[in-house]
């Protein structure tokens, strides 16, 4: 089993940033691929971006557009998300998720955080 406890969410107006953290604790942190999704109301929750087991490579989904960058950090079991830029339509929950393999797809993924709320308004 591996826990994930995702921080770092709240309000910030367009234009602003804000970096989620997720917290891994369980299992081997360095054995998982971590990936970001988000959920906003009323629609599906869609793949935000992931990076390797070994940090050494990442993949965004095309709404990132350059505004997000994924790290971790795997002497701390910690992942990040750290968004810029931010509009509007980035208001969801955003989620933290540890696979064994890379993947954009939400059941790729064996591992979820409950979800911190980014609230982007003006």
């Amino acid at each position: 089993q591996v826990q994930l406890v995702e921080s770092g969410g709240g309000s910030v107006q367009p234009g602003g940033s804000l970096r989620l953290s997720c917290a891994a604790s369980g299992r081997t942190f360095s054995n998982y691929v971590m990936g970001w999704f988000r959920q906003a109301p009323g629609k599906e929750r869609e793949f935000v971006g992931y990076i390797s087991a070994s940090g050494g490579s990442e993949s965004y989904a095309g709404f990132v557009k350059g505004r997000f960058t994924i790290s971790r950090d795997n002497t701390k079991n910690m992942a990040y998300l750290q968004m810029r830029s931010l509009n509007v339509e980035d208001t969801a929950v955003y989620y933290c998720a540890a696979g064994q393999s890379v993947g954009i797809e939400a059941d790729e993924y064996d591992y979820w955080g409950q979800g911190a709320q980014v609230t982007v308004s003006a």
